[in-house]
This record gives structure tokens, C-alpha cells and sequence, in this order.
């Protein structure tokens, strides 16, 4: 079944589900700024708005719009800037 994730005093919400290619998550972001922890290598897609990203070692950020797919590294932080309400697809492998 189905198994909900609120994080950031309610301004990230997740719906965890199983597809095909394994674990993933939907949800969405509230503008803000927040650091994420991975345990798993994510393949990241946004599905509307856009999410500006800073992945660990980089200085610089990238701005993914929607549908496109950025991938994070297993057991790193990343940052995350959403300047609206944006909702992304995470796959976990």
C-alpha cells in the first residue's frame, strides 16, 4: 500500500509507491530552500514547476524544468530551491 512523508514542517509531502523499475516516490515542495540526504541513488524528474539544484562538491546550481531528470548519489546531501509550488517523481535504485 501506500505510505505518506511529510518533511520540513509539512512544506515537502511524498506519496511512496512500487512501480516496475522499483521504489519511487510523487510529492510536492512549498517555495523554499531544503537539503536533502539520500541512502539510495535518485533519479529525480520535476513534473511541474522547476527545482534548482546544488549537488555536493559543486558550486554551481543547475534549474531542472519540467520533465526533466537529474540524478543524485547514494548517502550525499544535496540542496534544493523551489521558487513556487513544485512537484517531482523520485526513483530510487
Amino acid at each position: 500500500m501506500f505510505k505518506t512523508n511529510e518533511y520540513f514542517d509539512g512544506k515537502v509531502k511524498s506519496i511512496a509507491f512500487e512501480t516496475a523499475e522499483g521504489p519511487a516516490t510523487v510529492g510536492v515542495m512549498a517555495k523554499g530552500e531544503y537539503i536533502f540526504g539520500t541512502s539510495t541513488v535518485e533519479y529525480m524528474t520535476v513534473t511541474s514547476g522547476k527545482m534548482i539544484i546544488q549537488q555536493p562538491g559543486e558550486t554551481e546550481w543547475k534549474t531542472y524544468k519540467e520533465f526533466e531528470t537529474f540524478v543524485v548519489a547514494k548517502d550525499v546531501k544535496f540542496k534544493v530551491k523551489v521558487d513556487g509550488d513544485t512537484s517531482y517523481r523520485c526513483l530510487y535504485k
